[in-house]
């Protein structure tokens, strides 16, 4: 198999959930957001074969140096146009967390991962299978209630709080798992508010509503961050850019 950059391989085995996996990336190549995945068969085993992005995952970034709103902003737009695409064709990516985000030096960026996306049908237009990873889920799914696309939403909102904190909302607070007391404390808030501008606090508390009824969609969320682009932001805590 040659490709003209490196690519990322994954293997599995061969069951209902890997070809309807292998349905959805047909979809994905559809959009620029998505990365572009191919999948073939190797000795009876399903083979991923994912796009090379070479700025690594975000949570590599935001480990290593703060992002400035802009940043921030840049990499919510692109983030949200795909998470869009997929709510748009009725699926919940389910496990959206800084590491499945990937950056290329160019400043392109991809929502990766389809292992976990679910589609939704009219008969099933809820989830109630707990699919997401640790401290990312959203309330109604730790509670264990029936969950649509929204809880990718808040996913999302704490993916915002990691780029601007550099970690995950209570993620040290041991030995109470984070998803446990985000449901008992409610909404997780930003350690130094005062930082960041009136636009970043409104965005994330779109996003992270304990109630989900009264979470933004991804398509109103995207609309937001498109308008608030080249708005008065605060300036970086340091000087730090996405990529060098």
């Amino acid at each position: 198999m040659s490709r003209a950059d490196p690519a990322a391989a994954q293997q599995q085995e061969i069951d209902g959930d890997s070809q309807e996996q292998q349905r959805l990336l047909e979809m994905f190549v559809e959009h620029s957001t998505l990365p572009q995945e191919e999948s073939c068969l190797v000795d009876e085993q399903l083979w991923l074969v994912m796009e090379y992005m070479d700025g690594g995952t975000l949570s590599d970034v935001i480990s290593k140096t703060y992002l400035c709103e802009d940043e921030m902003a840049a990499i919510s737009q692109e983030c949200l146009q795909g998470l869009d695409f997929l709510h748009s064709n009725h699926m919940i990516h389910q496990d959206v967390k800084s590491s499945n985000i990937l950056l290329r030096t160019d400043g392109s960026v991809k929502l990766a991962d389809s292992g976990l996306s679910a589609q939704l049908t009219p008969e099933q237009s809820r989830r109630s299978s707990v699919a997401s990873t640790s401290g990312w889920m959203a309330p109604e799914v730790v509670t264990g209630q029936a969950y649509g696309p929204k809880a990718d939403v808040w996913s999302f909102g704490i993916v915002g709080i990691e780029m601007v904190e550099q970690e995950v909302p209570y993620w040290n607070e041991t030995p109470v798992s984070p998803q446990l007391l985000i449901a008992r404390r409610g909404k997780p808030k930003l350690q130094q508010p005062n930082q960041f501008s009136p636009s970043l606090h409104d965005f994330l508390s779109c996003c992270l509503q304990t109630d989900e009824a009264r979470h933004w969609s991804s398509k109103d969320l995207l609309q937001m961050v498109k308008k608030c682009q080249g708005a008065e932001v605060k300036e970086c805590p340091r000087d730090g850019l996405l990529l060098h």
